[in-house]
């Protein structure tokens, strides 16, 4: 019997192995997004911390500058808070640009994976094709003979 060989299947392991490479990337830019929302989430938790510490200051013996010093420490909290939204920001379209070669991979091997399909359909009507045909002379190759025999 024959045998199916897909011409383009070199192509498709090569695709295969592409969005294999790109799930690995996008996971590597999830788990950066995620640590670096993780700074961010400490960060805030740090401000809110420094700012119950500044109110109980301004509510107890007025110690001007320990004030001073935690008014400062919230405003260096939420300038940090501002650059690691930037960060996270940033982190965000590295995910999203990852996802979209992620997908662009899938569709590729996707395509080849139906072209590899078609083939083998094709490949399967040729095959019937032949044993039909083989069949069909065979039978005319018997019914000669028969009819030769009674002729």
């Amino acid at each position: 019997m024959a045998r199916f060989v897909f011409s383009m299947e070199s192509i498709l392991q090569i695709k295969l192995k592409l969005e294999d490479q790109a799930k690995a990337e996008y996971a590597v830019q999830m788990a950066q997004l995620q640590r670096e929302q993780e700074k961010l989430e400490a960060l805030q938790k740090h401000k809110e911390e420094v700012q119950a510490q500044l109110r109980r200051q301004i509510s107890a013996v007025l110690d001007l500058l320990r004030i001073r010093q935690l008014e400062d420490g919230v405003e260096n909290i939420k300038y940090n808070i501002s650059l690691q939204k930037m960060v996270v920001f940033n982190q965000q379209k590295q995910v999203t640009k990852a996802r979209e070669k992620l997908n662009e991979a899938m569709k590729e091997r996707k395509t080849y994976e139906k072209l590899k399909e078609n083939a083998f359909e094709d490949f399967k009507k040729e095959l019937n094709a032949e044993e039909q045909k083989e069949i069909n002379e065979l039978v005319s190759f018997r019914f000669g003979r028969e009819a030769g025999r009674e002729g």
